[in-house]
């Protein structure tokens, strides 16, 4: 049940861990009420970020001069989501709480998640976030960071504050990071790390039952929704359909062992001149490729590409898999959808379309991801989804932001008022 206080439908923007990494001159979210402002004018009504619930509640570490920044030595600066600008230094909950009181102002709700365990700790300037999470013992993970959050609905409680929270997840992407270590690996990590989630998922229920609260899954694990946690109050999937991405992931060994990395071929296809080799070409520090998360190819790939080179071998491609993509994105929102139905909790497609494009590529940005987008924002609404991006890159730190007639669009269909 979604409680009474909350919207009937959400139309979200993902603001992930960018709010609070991208807050220096110029950034995107150096001015918060005007970020929120901008997102009610193109009908949006909630975001999505990692609240950072570790850190400011279970890490032990001093945050109030927090330092941020690039990953360094000019690694993943032409990378989407990565591509901080500025070091900053922020007082960790005071900024949260700005931006909670900023949401507030705008009549704005929050779907608060974790990345702690994936990307965010990549852009502290030390590693203390990263090893502290990482001491954690991997079947404590998630109890750990339901307990987080349950801190964090305390935290904005005790600042009258509570009301915005429209959910929690225990952590981004659960199967997708840091969260499988120690599991045996026989078995699909979604069937495996149930009982780590229903655990988590748990821990926050015990103290805050009237909050929803929603595993978070990489794509739609269409072959092991029988792992969906027993106790989750909400689900939240993320249907990515990749498709003609795939080949550029596959072709490339973007995923992979980078010693299967084909140079000549990215060289010819898809890179810059003056590019640098791979095996030349490193982030300042192990902790921080540990840290990033994202494979060491891919992120070279997206830093170095001619972003016309890249569209164009994807345009070339993409009538190929141009039914394959639209039926699975309609057949994976068709079962998550039937599954929050099965289980009697609202769905949340809190991330998706085409999948993890190079930043300055308008493949997902140009015409047939705008398609993409309407199509599937439609069928969210036809399906029930309680709420769902109009795509990801729809967001302050993204191109698609300039888009505001699709979102404008996009959001009116969402929220019943087309």
């Amino acid at each position: 049940m979604i409680p009474d206080h909350l919207p009937e439908r959400l139309a979200i923007s993902l603001w992930d861990f960018s709010w609070y990494v991208r807050i220096g001159p110029g950034e995107p979210f150096e001015d918060l009420d005007a970020a929120f402002a901008k997102a009610v004018d193109l009908g949006y009504n909630a975001v999505r970020i990692c609240a950072m619930p570790f850190l400011l509640f279970k890490s032990g570490l001093d945050t109030t001069a927090l330092r941020l920044g690039p990953i360094g030595g000019g690694y993943a600066s032409r990378v989407r989501w990565y591509d901080v600008q500025a070091p900053t230094v922020i007082d960790a909950r005071a900024h949260l709480l700005r931006f909670f009181q900023a949401a507030d102002r705008h009549g704005v709700t929050v779907i608060a998640s974790s990345w702690e365990y994936q990307q965010s700790p990549a852009f502290a300037e030390d590693p203390a976030w990263y090893e502290a999470l990482h001491a954690v013992d991997p079947e404590d993970r998630l109890t750990v960071l339901g307990e987080a959050q349950a801190d964090l609905v305390d935290f904005l409680a005790a600042h009258g504050l509570a009301h915005v929270i429209a959910c929690v997840e225990p952590h981004n992407e659960v199967q997708a990071g840091y969260l499988t270590e120690g599991l045996p690996g026989a078995e699909d990590p979604v069937v495996e790390l149930q009982g780590r989630l229903e655990a988590g998922i748990a821990a926050f229920a015990a103290r805050h039952p009237g909050v929803l609260c929603a595993p978070n899954y990489a794509a739609v694990p269409i072959g092991s929704m029988r792992a969906l946690p027993r106790n989750a109050t909400a689900l939240a999937v993320h249907p990515y359909v990749y498709g003609v991405l795939d080949d550029l992931v596959n072709e490339f060994a973007l995923r992979g062992d980078p010693a299967d990395f084909p140079q000549d071929r990215a060289d010819a296809e898809l890179l810059r001149p003056g590019a640098p080799r791979l095996a030349d070409w490193a982030p300042p520090s192990e902790w921080k490729r540990r840290a990033s998360i994202v494979g060491h190819a891919e992120i070279y790939v997206h830093d170095w590409c001619d972003p016309e080179k890249v569209d164009r071998w994807l345009y070339d491609r993409y009538g190929a898999h141009r039914l394959a993509m639209a039926a699975r994105l309609h057949d994976w929102i068709d079962v998550a959808a039937d599954h929050a139905k099965r289980l009697g909790v609202p769905l949340i497609l809190g991330e998706g379309w085409v999948g993890y494009t190079p930043r300055d590529t308008r493949f997902e940005e140009g015409p047939v991801g705008a398609r993409i987008c309407r199509d599937a924002v439609a069928h969210a609404a036809r399906t029930g989804a309680w709420g769902s991006v109009v795509c990801s890159n729809a967001a302050p730190h993204h191109a698609m932001w300039s888009d505001e007639s699709l979102q404008r669009e996009c959001n009116a269909v969402l929220l019943g008022k087309a």
